[in-house]
């Protein structure tokens, strides 16, 4: 199959969410408060339709069910990754994700989520919610009991263009004004450890809370070993970044000036244009194009100019 496949994104309101998706990547929002788009999901939260193709009409997980092939045949039960782009008008709540084994063991054999963000962009006093101050278990419980999150929680400053890679076990929070690129296990876990004492309007309550999971799952005390350093390439036509290379995924940026033939070796890539338009062999991608390279599809080539994020397994 020598053919990329083109996906529907999926939106979800979300009480923090805003209007950046449509403004940044023009998509046709459903609320003034869309807070993301899965663009890249055969989760059964949010399945991405077949734009394109012998498939057109289908969802990625049929596409996966049905034709492993494609994606080289790997032998995960689920499709494994997913790819969100998120617009936190508003600070997120202060959370953390469980690993495999805790969701398979109390989550019904869910996947854990491990995740990594790409900066898309945000305001210059932007920060983010990153790793925490405790010590041991009982410093952080003792924290968390008593309110004290200014002592308990860690925030960094950000720009254009940062990325971070977020193991599951990491107490984090996007938080206001910032657009970013969000690769992670197939997974819709989440635990909240604080929320500001937010109404939903929808619902007139606060959003629940998942204290003592968050307790179990968050790793003390935090090492910030995981913290990612970018190693760029200068190629011919183009510049590529590589970001992270894990257990789960590993993810690259591509930046075209004019011309270029890549050669990118994957057993399939998911594959998101965050920046400029241009044509792949000759069909066109433009700044908020989702779609996955299949199995076998490693070469290709892309005039314009342009940017797009590759995650693989």
């Amino acid at each position: 199959m020598k053919e990329i496949v083109r996906l529907e994104p999926v939106f979800k309101y979300r009480v923090w969410g805003g209007r950046k998706l449509k403004e940044y990547f023009g998509y046709d929002i459903p609320t003034d408060k869309t807070g993301e788009c899965w663009a890249i999901s055969a989760h059964k939260n949010g399945d991405c339709i077949i734009k394109n193709g012998e498939f057109k009409g289908k969802t990625l997980s049929w596409l996966y069910e049905n034709h492993r092939e494609h994606f080289g045949n790997i032998k995960n039960k689920e499709f494994p990754l997913l790819v969100k782009l998120i617009d936190a008008s508003n600070d997120l709540s202060i959370q953390v994700h469980p690993n495999d084994e805790y969701a398979y063991s109390k989550e019904n054999g869910q996947l854990g989520k491990t995740e990594a963000w790409y900066i898309i962009d945000c305001n210059e006093d932007t920060v983010l919610e990153y790793g925490h101050n405790a010590n041991t278990k009982e410093e952080l419980v003792n924290y968390i009991e008593e309110g004290k999150w200014k002592e308990l929680l860690t925030f960094k400053p950000i720009k254009k263009g940062d990325f971070f890679y977020i193991p599951s076990g990491t107490v984090h929070a996007i938080c206001k004004n910032t657009l970013i690129y969000e690769i992670q296990q197939s997974s819709d876990l989440t635990y909240r450890v604080y929320d500001y004492d937010r109404v939903d309007e929808n619902t007139s309550e606060k959003r629940e809370l998942h204290v003592e999971k968050a307790i179990d799952v968050i790793k003390v005390p935090f090492g910030d070993e995981n913290n990612v350093k970018s190693i760029i390439e200068k190629k011919d036509g183009y510049v590529k970044t590589h970001y992270v290379n894990s257990e789960y995924f590993n993810t690259v940026k591509f930046d075209v000036k004019d011309k270029a033939r890549i050669n990118h070796k994957a057993l399939f890539s998911l594959v998101t244009v965050i920046e400029g338009k241009g044509t792949l062999d000759g069909e066109e991608i433009k700044k908020g194009d989702n779609f996955v390279i299949p199995f076998g599809y490693n070469d290709f080539e892309i005039n314009g100019e342009i940017s797009f994020i590759v995650s693989s397994i």
